[in-house]
Order: C-alpha cells, then structure tokens, then sequence
C-alpha cells in the first residue's frame, strides 16, 4: 500500500545524539518502504555549507560527521526505493544539491503544491507565515538572497562556525524576548498563501505548534496541519495514504 511520510524541525546537533538516534531507528522501523519522505526543514540546528561533508575532520562542532551518518541512512532509505525530498528551513537555508546528492534526495523548493488522490497539498516549512515578527522576516529576507549565500559560503569554515553560533545565540535571545502570538503564524497571512496557490489543504512545520486547524478558504472548508518538532523519545509525522488523507501523529522514538 503506497504512502507518504512527512517530518520536519528535527534540528539534529552533535549536542542532542538522543534525537540523532531516535530518527535513525524511526528510519529503519517505520520509513523503510513508503513511497516518499518529506523533510520540511530544519532538519539540522545549523548547517554551514555542504563542504561539511569534506571536512567533517576539520568540524569541531561535530555536525560534519553527523551528517555523514545521516547523510548514509537516508541513502541507504533512497537505495530501496523511497523517494527523497529536503525543504529548507530557517536553521538550515544554506543545505545545497551535494548534501542532498549525498543522501539520494532531492531538494523541493518552499513553497510546493503536490497531489495526493488528485487534491492539491501545499507544503512550506512555515517560518514565512509569521509576518508579525518583523525583525525575522527582515532576516529570513537576507538569508534567503543568493549575493548573501555565496558570501557565506566563500568565508572560511572556522568563520562560518562562529556565525553560525552567533546567529543562534541571537536567535534564542530574540525568541526569548518576544510575544507568543508574534512567533506564530499570521492567521490572514496563511488565508492568503492558500489562496493564492489555490489549496484547501497546508502542511507546514517551524512553529512546534502541532495541530490540525479548520479554517476557511474563500468560502471552502480548509484546514492547517502543523508538524511538531522532535524531542528525546518523542517526534511527530504526518502520513498520506493511498485515499490522500494527511493523519498527524507523535511517535515515540
């Protein structure tokens, strides 16, 4: 029976091996033969550029050689027969085709319309949805232009390590400093985008927020699927099956 599977905001890190485990064993017991896997993004804490994969030795974060391991698994996964797709998210903006060619995926751009028992799903990572945090959105427009990337990823790996930590000191002191509503989706904003890409259906991460919101569209019934982030013992996926259905459900790990 074909089905798909959709994760996102794992946020892996040398830091968190507990949640690194518990994805490689969800991959083996529960990935193994569905149709395709999505990752709408973070899938890392930080990514810094995919010459990681070269220097894994020279990392001293330890995020090379975790992605190495990963990078194997998901491979592996693609080798019998799953497709593979990676969606950039707000910690990992700079993962490129050579990790994605590393691990047999490929790279699906934010947003995509796909189709599941001939209705269209959008699928984005989220974090543009929260147009009341000014100050991110002011960022995610800097991260996300191709001058800036390139610049990036010319510095040197020592320089892009310490940028990488300053940008997630900055990140968590700014979460901390801001109201709850600001950090969530803008409710017109989520209309709009389902509007416009002509959908009833959003799947989306980022906020780790997991819920099913019915909403309406125009005057259509739609509906918001939001994926949780993963934790020690504990993650969220959605699944579509064969009837296009989306069901979200935590897992243990």
């Amino acid at each position: 029976m074909s089905s798909t599977l959709l994760i996102s905001d794992l946020h892996l890190h040398p830091a968190a091996p507990e949640v690194t485990e518990g994805f490689l064993g969800w991959l083996e017991r529960r990935a193994r033969g569905v149709d395709a896997l999505y990752i709408l993004g973070d899938f890392f804490e930080a990514w810094i550029g995919d010459d990681l994969l070269d220097h894994a030795d020279q990392d001293p974060s330890g995020t090379g050689k975790l992605a190495l391991r990963v990078a194997a698994a998901l491979r592996r996964l693609s080798d019998e027969g799953t497709q593979i797709y990676l969606m950039h998210g707000n910690r990992d903006f700079l993962l490129g085709h050579r990790f994605a060619a590393a691990c047999g995926a490929k790279l699906v751009t934010d947003p995509a319309v796909l189709r599941f028992a001939d209705e269209p799903v959008l699928l984005m990572h989220g974090d543009s949805l929260c147009t009341r945090d000014e100050a991110y959105m002011t960022f995610r427009e800097q991260a996300r232009n191709q001058a800036w990337q390139e610049q990036v990823l010319a510095m040197p790996l020592a320089d892009r390590l310490q940028l990488a930590a300053a940008l997630r000191q900055q990140s968590g002191e700014a979460t901390s400093n801001k109201a709850e509503d600001i950090m969530d989706v803008t409710p017109e904003e989520v209309v709009r985008t389902m509007r416009d890409y002509g959908v009833t259906t959003l799947i989306h991460g980022h906020t780790h927020r997991p819920a099913v919101h019915e909403l309406e569209v125009g005057d259509l019934p739609a509906r918001r699927i939001v994926l949780g982030d993963w934790q020690p013992g504990t993650g969220w996926e959605i699944e579509i099956g064969p009837d296009g259905d989306p069901t979200l459900r935590e897992i243990a790990l």
